[in-house]
């Protein structure tokens, strides 16, 4: 689907107050697989993400899991990108080996060696599959404004020399067949507002903009590869091609709004409600994956206590669109530009900062309406607003028999936003949680791992929280000692500080820990699939983690009532009194309903 021609009439620029085509609407895709009614959130089978997210940047990705580490004693097929086939392909696979000899140290060793198994097992995809000839985009690590990003065919072809030795990379499978719009190759770039990480909440921008190369588009060959302008969105690329157009109007030129995309789509016959609700999934899916990781990093920095959120983030989404409108995400920007001019060249040398209406028509929307979402004397100035309509309602009692000419005049409705458009964001998160709250498995996984830092401002758990982690969620038994759980920490903590490139502190990090409770989930609940193994050994131990807060809360108002009342401790240990055990009632209520719901599992 390739829409061309003149923008239509009569779809001029989105206003703030109203919504555009094909507003933020109800995600489609539910909670899918054998999840049974009533089960808790996480204990069905996620369904495909959304999108197939190939070509995304993960930079700054929160966990997604441990590495496909197969259990011992038995294989396991995964499938990859083409489902069965793929898996009986991966089963026909001849052995690799991999060439370490040059390396002096065996953390050299690992690292060479696991270079060489990536693109062997590329090379030996393209070998067993004649018609897959894939093209990959390659993009240093922390780069940004298309520094440094270039196309290639063949894996032999990545550029090793110079910095890039020092600057890891990260490859991505190129999309080939993207939509156009007037033969041209455009990607979106969408604002989402993370208000909150405890409760999450999620904005997204109403409109966006459209962002164009300047050449027109042919699938990648040997010959087009190094054309930029051709294959890369950049603006701050394409601003240096002589075809780039900057217009004053929102519908047209090298940079547009979405919303006047979306305004064609409408127009041929597309289903822009249903772009927008895979959108939405896949904005939440994003950063439900990188929620835990930055969990972690908040309660190091933020002090425990305070009220309310205490920072937030604005993310830019860079989003591409497949032929069948299909939204596939390219990377999220931590850091997006908020400019709302650009460059003009006056003359030989000389520029002047000439305002760009689309950007400040996208931009300033954003920022105006997140300081107002954010602020945190909102809620004060409802307060007071709420005490002063309590004022007039009652004075207006007293003056009921007064006449019109002795009435004072209140005006209620005057406030410092009564002047401004309505909000360009559109909350999604919580509003949608119902659908994607089975995802959020990692999520509590990291809230155990916070649980047992123990050192406020650390990122990374030491073996002795480890150690009470195992303990409290009573974990350890004849089968799998305390030594074990010892060997089991040694072993992944290191492998994954070796691949690690913050040595500031040691200790297992999140990712480490989600690899170890993925074991330990394995250990436990063999018969299962792994997603309701992880599942169940949650319920586990935040079961066994209540339990013992609740203890502990007993206890401690048992002591104090004995200090007060003056009776001294027995040796024997406490005696509550009839009232201190109805808490443990409710705990042994909880517990029969565990026990039901473990014998329903299985």
């Amino acid at each position: 689907m390739e829409p061309a021609g003149a923008p239509l009439q009569g779809c001029g620029p989105a206003r703030e107050a109203e919504e555009p085509p094909g507003s933020p609407a109800l995600p489609a895709d539910e909670p899918q697989g054998n999840q049974p009614a009533g089960a808790p959130p996480g204990e069905g089978e996620p369904p495909a993400a959304a999108g197939r997210e190939r070509e995304r940047g993960r930079r700054g990705a929160g966990p997604q899991g441990p590495p496909g580490r197969p259990a011992r004693g038995r294989g396991r097929r995964v499938q990859g990108r083409r489902g069965g086939e793929e898996g009986g392909r991966a089963a026909r696979r001849p052995r690799v080996t991999v060439d370490s000899s040059k390396a002096k140290t065996s953390l050299e060793a690992l690292k060479i060696s696991l270079r060489q198994l990536r693109w062997k097992e590329v090379r030996m995809m393209k070998d067993s599959d004649p018609s897959w000839k894939p093209t990959f985009i390659v993009k240093p690590d922390g780069g940004c404004q298309g520094d440094g990003i270039y196309l290639i065919k063949d894996p032999n072809d990545i550029r090793l020399t110079g910095s890039i030795q020092s600057r890891p990379a990260v490859v991505q499978e190129y999309i080939c067949k993207p939509l156009l719009v007037d033969k041209l190759k455009f990607d979106i770039r969408l604002y989402v507002l993370l208000k909150s990480l405890e409760p999450l909440e999620i904005y997204i921008a109403k409109d966006g903009l459209s962002r164009f190369c300047t050449e027109p588009y042919q699938e990648p060959t040997l010959k087009n590869l190094h054309q930029v302008f051709m294959h890369l969105t950049n603006y701050s690329l394409n601003i240096h091609s002589g075809n780039f157009i900057h217009s004053d109007n929102v519908n047209t030129g090298s940079k547009r709004t979405f919303s006047s995309i979306l305004c064609r789509l409408s127009s041929r016959g597309a289903d822009v409600k249903k772009l927008w609700s895979d959108i939405i999934s896949l904005v939440i899916k994003t950063i439900i994956a990188l929620t835990p990781e930055l969990k972690v990093y908040y309660q190091s920095d933020i002090p425990a206590g305070k009220p309310g959120p205490t920072c937030f983030q604005i993310l830019g989404f860079d989003i591409l669109l497949m032929k069948n409108l299909k939204p596939m995400l390219l990377e999220v920007n931590a850091n997006p530009s908020m400019r709302i001019e650009h460059e003009q060249e006056l003359s030989p040398g000389v520029f002047e900062n000439v305002p760009s209406p689309v950007d400040e028509e996208v931009k300033v929307a954003v920022i105006r309406d997140t300081l107002r979402l954010v602020d945190p004397q909102k809620k004060k100035r409802k307060d007071i607003q709420c005490q002063t309509l309590e004022h007039v309602s009652e004075a207006n009692e007293e003056l009921l028999d007064a006449g019109p000419a002795d009435r004072p005049e209140y005006d209620t409705t005057k406030s410092p936003e009564a002047g401004l458009p309505s909000l360009c964001l559109k909350q999604v998160f919580p509003k949608y949680a119902k659908q994607f709250n089975y995802l959020r498995l990692v999520d509590r996984v990291a809230a155990l791992f916070i649980r047992f830092l123990g050192v406020k401002g650390t990122t990374k758990l030491g073996p002795t929280g480890f150690r009470t982690f195992i303990r409290n969620c009573k974990l350890s038994n004849s089968n799998f000692s305390m030594a074990s759980v010892d060997i089991l920490y040694i072993d992944i903590t290191r492998r994954w500080n070796s691949m690690g490139i913050d040595h500031k502190e040691s200790g297992m990090c999140l990712q480490a820990f989600v690899e170890a409770f993925f074991c330990l989930a394995q250990k436990k609940y063999k018969s299962l699939p792994l997603h309701e193994q992880v599942a169940s050994l949650i319920h586990f131990c935040e079961y066994h983690l209540a339990a013992l807060d609740e203890k502990r809360l007993v206890c401690g108002r048992a002591i104090v009532d004995r200090r007060s009342a003056g009776v001294p401790c027995q040796a024997d240990g406490l005696h509550l009194t009839p009232g201190a055990y109805t808490p443990l009632l409710n705990r042994m209520a909880a517990a029969s309903k565990f026990a039901d719901y473990r014998s329903h599992r299985y």
